[in-house]
């Protein structure tokens, strides 16, 4: 029905509403029909049916053939309950008998009676009684009755609900499941430009900043929404530029400082503080240079040229083995494949792949075999392995982080990981990582 239980459903909700309103005017026309009817009908209209059923089976003839009425159990009831009860009944070839106080105004009609089969007769200026004449079979085949003395009596509004439920009961078993099917539908599909909007909404990726919600076909009571919402991706997307420029430009600026200190260092004597001060530049100049891929990253527009993975590795591998082995490993290449040509980016995957072999080459132990290897699972995938101490269960997520480090004092900025999965991410892949015979498997799985 929604989304969860603080949330309902739009279409829930106007659905049932909507139908409810449909069923409550029909349900309101059908009564004030009753009503309408009720006050430009007979006040003995209430009656009638009730006064005529129980004549009915009252009436008889004598031996000598003339129309008699007698005292049912049903009658004496009737005349009890309402005193000032009077009727004529009427054979149609002219037979009848009375019963009650008949107006004088209406004492002509009696003789009359067999000719009317029925009548509302009131409005004249001498009387105000009502009378109503009604026809009933009988045993003895038709009567007509002219009854009055009980136009206050009775509820005319029930009586003519019963009269007409033929009419209403149908229209209200055809036309309640065709409002139930109809509207729900109907308001399905005036909300589907919604439905539509909230799936492209769904599908915005963070590096997307160009991405904007369509405005064509969408409600008029919900386009200041879509609006309201395009506004605030243009208010993040100048914020983001904002603070890409900056760590863009600071990471730029730091290059100066950090080469002036680079050549006054070399300028000084050998010894093991020039070593310290050497390695510390180097370090810092690589956080600089890790923050400048990280942001090129983000701004990635070569994501649809034709790349090779194996060619890629390998070349890699060739570029990183002098700094492996003089660090003390060994490494290797293999692969499934002579070649695996995939759509992606020749600046970051090689990238990628580096900041994998020199994460390997920073935390393996200084010791033991690094495998680089290709295989064409899924979109393709590039995997380093090495037999170090490996990253604990634990911290496997957290690693992917910018500026994550499993131990406080590691060298390394933390950041070459994050950027791993961002180019993963932007090749529609991920970075998964898992326990080694020996070690850790880092793998960049391209989708």
């Amino acid at each position: 029905m929604g989304a969860g239980s603080s949330n309902p459903s739009l279409w829930w909700r106007l659905s049932w509403q909507l139908s409810l309103v449909f069923v409550s005017v029909v349900t309101a026309v059908i009564i004030g029909l009753c009503f309408y009817g009720a006050a430009i009908l007979s006040p003995n209209v209430a009656l009638e049916d009730h006064i005529t059923a129980v004549l009915a089976p009252a009436v008889s003839l004598d031996a000598e053939g003339r129309l008699e009425i007698r005292n049912t159990l049903e009658l004496n009831a009737l005349k009890q309950q309402y005193d000032g009860l009077w009727y004529v009944a009427a054979t149609p070839n002219g037979s009848f008998v009375s019963y009650g106080t008949i107006p004088p105004v209406y004492a002509e009609l009696v003789r009359l009676t067999y000719l009317f089969e029925g009548a509302d007769i009131r409005g004249s200026a001498g009387t105000n009684e009502i009378a109503s004449v009604e026809s009933v079979e009988t045993g003895i085949g038709e009567l007509r009755v002219l009854f009055g003395g009980v136009a206050d009596k009775g509820w005319p509004i029930f009586t003519l609900m019963g009269i007409a439920y033929p009419i209403y009961v149908p229209l209200l078993a055809i036309a309640l499941p065709a409002v139930f099917l109809t509207v729900p539908r109907i308001v399905r599909r005036g909300l589907a430009s919604v439905s539509e909007v909230a799936r492209k909404a769904s599908e915005i990726e963070p590096r997307r900043y160009d991405a904007r919600l369509p405005l064509d076909g969408i409600p008029r009571e919900i386009a200041p929404l879509v609006i309201a919402f395009n506004e605030a991706l243009d208010r993040l997307e100048i914020e983001f530029r904002k603070r890409q420029h900056f760590l863009m430009d600071a990471a730029h600026e730091l290059r100066t400082p950090i080469a002036i200190m680079q050549t006054r260092i070399d300028g000084t004597a050998e010894g093991q503080d020039r070593r310290r001060l050497l390695d510390d530049v180097a370090r810092l100049a690589e956080t600089a240079e890790q923050l400048l891929d990280f942001e090129r990253n983000g701004q990635a527009t070569d994501l649809h040229e034709m790349v090779d993975l194996v060619e890629i590795a390998r070349g890699v591998v060739a570029d990183l083995a002098p700094l492996a082995i003089g660090a003390g490993y060994q490494i290797s290449f293999q692969s499934e494949v002579e070649s695996l040509k995939r759509k992606g980016s020749p600046s970051a995957l090689p990238r990628a792949v580096s900041n994998l072999v020199r994460n390997a080459i920073d935390h393996g132990g200084n010791r033991g075999m690094i495998t680089v290897a290709v295989s064409d699972a899924g979109g393709g995938r590039i995997s380093v392995t090495d037999e170090g101490p490996g990253i604990p269960a634990e911290h496997r997520e957290l690693v992917l982080e910018p500026f994550y480090r499993v131990t406080p004092k590691s060298t390394g900025a933390g950041l070459g990981l994050s950027l791993v999965r961002q180019i993963a991410l932007n090749h529609g892949g991920e970075v998964r990582i898992a326990s080694a015979a020996a070690g850790i498997e880092v793998a960049i799985q391209l989708g």
